[in-house]
């Protein structure tokens, strides 16, 4: 256990040198999808290990008043540039630098498998008002098409560290006594890339942030000969499912 955590706690801090190449490739979520994480009324929404704002955009994009918290500096000063109508800090979902009772929905998005659910369950409780929510999503790659699952197995590699998948979150939710019953949603959306899209799309994941340059020389060959066989005209369309949850807090 304590070596999975180091583990973790490395490929965590990984995303802060790969934080352009995150910025340029990874998938935003659909609008339908947020909606129904946040609602449709403007609120006070905390976004919790935002990274570059990719969630935090179309929350802001709904009226939402966001704060988004973010423990790596370099993914923050992108979100800074990418969502000024945000307000950005620094903070960890362990220590959440806000106050009791500020916030009406507290999203995470790609983000729940970082966290010690143990230690930021509770914080997220805390600075949740009565009645108010968490609401966890993750855009995951639909490898029902055999060349999605090709670079599933071969390239990126499955390990996430969701440790258990879809049904460990909501036992964690279900579990910590904090929250109601989770609710469970999904959307389907299609992202289109170019041959270097898909490269720094592999380049953002952590699986591949912490190679050395030699390490991830042959992974990165393996994912433009993937391209040239799969692509048509020069695009590839990565279809995803976008994994919601949410549940009221107790």
């Amino acid at each position: 256990m304590e070596a999975e955590r180091d583990e973790r706690l490395v490929r965590a801090a990984s995303f802060g040198a790969v934080a352009d190449a995150y910025e340029r490739a990874r998938p935003g979520y659909p609008e339908d999808a947020v909606r129904w994480l946040a609602g449709d009324e403007p609120c006070d929404v905390v976004d919790l290990g935002a990274g570059t704002g990719k969630l935090t955009r179309s929350l802001v994009a709904l009226g939402h008043r966001v704060t988004a918290v973010e423990p790596l500096e370099e993914m923050l000063d992108r979100l800074r540039v990418a969502v000024p109508g945000a307000i950005a800090v620094r903070g960890s979902a362990e220590e959440i630098p806000l106050t009791d009772g500020s916030a009406d929905v507290v999203t995470c998005a790609q983000a729940f498998h970082w966290f010690d659910p143990a230690v930021a369950l509770p914080e997220i409780a805390r600075v949740l008002r009565r009645d108010g929510r968490i609401a966890l999503v993750w855009n995951t790659r639909d490898d029902a098409q055999a060349w999605v699952a090709e670079l599933t197995d071969t390239v990126i590699g499955r390990s996430e560290f969701r440790t258990g998948g879809v049904n460990a979150t909501t036992d964690r939710v279900d579990e910590s006594g904090h929250f109601g019953p989770v609710e469970r949603a999904s959307f389907s959306h299609v992202q289109l890339l170019g041959r270097e899209d898909l490269v720094e799309l592999v380049r953002s994941r952590s699986q591949c942030a912490v190679l050395s340059e030699a390490e991830r020389a042959p992974v990165l060959e393996g994912v433009e000969s993937l391209f040239d066989t799969h692509a048509r005209d020069g695009v590839l369309a990565m279809p995803y499912v976008t994994e919601c949850f949410r549940a009221v807090r107790r």
